[in-house]
């Protein structure tokens, strides 16, 4: 193997996936992707919104080793990426698509196409001034308002980044340009706005409600954080019945054209002189809660949101075969360089390799999860080991679930007797790794300073309002 394919969507809960079991949706090219590879049934992003999980992806590093705690503190190029050590060490690394750096830095790569980086440079300042504000955001309302059939400006994006890339792959085969190459594909669907064109919104025109929304009927949580979460994005309050199916229509359409424009790469990689030597690798960088557990959007523990879909294929790697060791996000550092034959320095990547691991499981193995962004009051951290998942607030209660038994994690067993072994142990798995209540102080500090530099939260107010980030075409 010398080449590396890295596909990457935005919000895509891993349950929605033929592959990860969903009786409804469509994912032929994803699950044809899985079956002639591993799929990673435990994994996570390291933190569950776009600008830190993405910062994460590329450096190896978790937010608090980086700074980049929010939408609001995007990737600067330092520290350096695994682009720039392939760069560095002559191979042709170029990405296609939505990135979410801080833009007009040098991340590394040899080219950037179709780029998409934070709004001005900064991002979402708005919502570092509202973080710890009970009251919603402005505009919660459109999210079940627009949902249903249509055109966004996300899906033209997506279908240039796949027509983009298959034309990448095609010239450097007419060339026979033969040097080690990464391809980084990375399209923003299914990220709301809920909208699908509306042949792929038919699909799902003819099921209820009940079946679209199978596993996304927990109820809310009463823990007095996720209270005050779901106060602040209270996208749930203007959903009904009929709205609720057409956003779960519109979702699972986006997820579906998704996979086709996937599968439109994929051929291309098939039919190049490249398909022999070349690893793939599809994730996302993170999930979409669905309404489940009263939750729209990421920003949350729950797998809806914090978990991810995960499959790498390629030479030597473990054909038609699930991998139940917990891995990350930062766990494509280490995975993409050793796809093209390099390896990582361990002063700038935190992970393990994918491949070794798709061969080798690890029990013990533990990822940390974290999350310092809009609506929440406190740092959230969660550990994933074994069958279990333990969520720590600072200032607040833990929680502590049991994902075999508890699949819909709505049973806390944190004061549960019988489980006080396992929730010190996965305590311990936490400070390990580090001290959840020092990095949500740092926190507070780093996003202070950037509400100063930007001249307070007057000033911030006056800036306009970004539900989500505009496509560049």
């Amino acid at each position: 193997m010398k080449n590396f394919l890295f596909i990457l969507s935005d919000e895509h809960n891993a349950s929605i996936t033929g592959c990860y079991g969903h009786p409804i949706v469509k994912t032929p090219n994803l699950d044809r992707l899985a079956t002639g590879g591993t799929r990673f049934q435990s994994a996570y992003c390291n933190s569950p919104i776009c600008v830190p999980s993405r910062t994460a992806l590329a450096t190896g590093l978790y937010p608090h080793q980086t700074g980049s705690w929010d939408n609001a503190t995007p990737y600067t190029g330092d520290p350096q990426s695994w682009h720039h050590v392939m760069r560095d060490n002559g191979v042709d690394v170029t990405s296609i698509g939505k990135l979410h750096f801080r833009g007009g830095d040098d991340y590394g790569f040899t080219e950037e196409l179709l780029p998409l980086h934070v709004v001005d440079g900064k991002g979402d300042l708005k919502a570092i001034v509202a973080r710890q504000n009970v009251n919603s955001r402005k505009d919660t309302s459109k999210l079940a308002a627009d949902a249903g059939p249509g055109e966004s400006t996300y899906q033209a994006y997506d279908r240039a980044i796949a027509a983009q890339a298959r034309d990448w792959l095609e010239a450097r085969a007419a060339r026979g340009d033969d040097r080690p190459f990464t391809l980084f594909v990375s399209f923003v669907m299914p990220h709301f706005p809920l909208i699908a064109p509306q042949e792929y919104y038919d699909l799902y025109a003819g099921y209820s409600l009940d079946e679209l929304s199978q596993g996304l009927r927990a109820a809310p949580s009463d823990h007095p954080t996720m209270v005050q979460m779901r106060a602040f994005m209270d996208y749930d309050r203007h959903f009904d019945d009929e709205t609720r199916a057409r956003a779960l229509r519109a979702y699972f359409g986006m997820v579906t054209m998704l996979d086709d424009l996937i599968g439109t790469v994929l051929k291309t990689l098939e039919d190049s002189p490249f398909a022999q030597n070349t690893g793939v690798l599809y994730t996302s960088d993170h999930g979409d809660n669905l309404g489940n557990h009263g939750h729209w959007g990421k920003s949350v523990m729950y797998d809806d949101s914090a978990a991810v879909p995960l499959i790498l294929a390629g030479p030597g790697v473990p054909q038609n075969h699930v991998a139940h060791t917990p891995v990350s996000l930062i766990d494509v550092a280490p995975t993409a360089l050793e796809a093209v034959g390099l390896e990582a320095q361990a002063a700038t990547c935190q992970g393990q390799s994918l491949f070794e691991i798709a061969r080798h499981a690890l029990p013990e193995r533990a990822v940390l999860v974290q999350y310092h962004a809009a609506g929440a009051p406190t740092g959230v951290f969660m550990i994933r080991k074994g069958d279990w998942k333990y969520v720590y607030f600072s200032g607040a209660p833990a929680q502590l679930f049991n994902l075999v038994d508890d699949r819909d994690e709505v049973r806390d067993r944190s004061t549960d007797p019988t489980c006080a072994a396992i929730l010190a142990d996965l305590d311990g798995a936490l400070r390990s790794i580090c001290d959840p209540d020092a990095v949500t102080r740092q926190a507070f500090e780093d996003q202070q300073a950037v509400i100063d530099l930007n001249g307070g939260p007057d000033a911030i107010d006056k800036t306009r309002d970004i539900p989500f980030t505009p496509a560049p075409v």
